[in-house]
C-alpha cells in the first residue's frame, strides 16, 4: 500500500506562512479566509469534510463548531463520530481575523464558518482549487491537497512528540493500524533528510 504524500516541515511552514493581503481578485476577506482554512487544515489534522461542515457557531443542526475560548475545534469526522481537537495559536490568530470579515460575505441566515464569495457554505472542490493556488503562490513545487496537510499534521507530530495513541485520537481514527502508516512515513522523511 503507499504510503500518504506528507509536506516536509519547512514546506508545510511556508505555506502556513504565505497570508498575502489579498488573493488573485484583489479580495483581502478571501485571502483571510484561505488563511485561516490552512492553519485549520495543518494544525488540526482536519479532513477536508470536517473543516467545510463547521459551522460559525453551535447550534442544533451544526456538524461542527469551533470553541475559540476554549480553543477546541469540534468535528464530525467519518462513521458521524465526533471528536474534539485543540487548535493552535496560530489558527486562533487566523480564525478571529477571519470571523471579524465573514460577515461581510456570508448571506443573512447562512451558517457555515466557511463562505464563498458569493455568500454560502464553501465546497470541498472548492478548498481544493483554493489550497492548490496558495500552495503554488507560496513556491511549494509539488501539488498540495487538504489530505496532503491531514497527513504533514499526524507525521510531523508524530515526529515531535512520538505519541502514537495521541496521534490515533487527534486524527479520529478507530484503528490504530490506520495510525501506524505514519511511523513508516516518519522514517522515510528522516531518511531522506540524512
Amino acid at each position: 500500500k503507499p504510503l500518504p504524500k506528507a509536506l516536509p516541515v519547512d514546506q508545510a511552514m511556508a505555506l502556513a506562512d504565505h497570508h498575502p493581503d489579498a488573493d488573485d481578485a484583489g479580495d483581502p476577506r478571501l485571502a483571510a479566509r484561505d488563511h485561516c482554512i490552512v492553519e485549520l487544515l495543518y494544525g488540526c489534522g482536519l479532513r477536508v469534510g470536517e473543516l467545510v461542515g463547521l459551522d460559525a457557531g453551535p447550534g442544533a443542526q451544526a456538524a461542527g463548531w469551533i470553541d475559540v475560548a476554549d480553543a477546541t475545534a469540534h468535528v464530525l469526522g467519518k462513521g458521524s463520530k465526533r471528536r474534539s481537537v485543540p487548535v493552535g495559536a496560530a489558527a486562533l490568530q487566523a480564525l478571529r481575523h477571519w470571523i471579524e470579515l465573514r460577515a461581510q460575505l456570508a448571506k443573512p441566515g447562512e451558517a457555515a464558518l466557511f463562505v464563498s464569495n458569493r455568500g454560502t457554505r464553501l465546497s470541498d472542490s472548492q478548498v481544493r482549487t483554493r489550497l492548490q493556488g496558495l500552495a503554488r503562490d507560496a513556491g511549494l513545487a509539488t501539488g498540495v491537497h487538504p489530505h496532503m496537510l491531514r497527513h504533514s499534521f499526524a507525521s510531523h507530530l508524530l515526529q515531535s512528540s512520538g505519541d502514537l495513541r495521541a496521534v490515533q485520537e487527534l486524527l479520529g481514527h478507530a484503528s490504530i493500524t490506520t495510525t501506524q502508516v505514519y511511523t513508516k512515513l516518519d522514517f522515510q522523511i528522516g531518511r531522506a533528510h540524512v
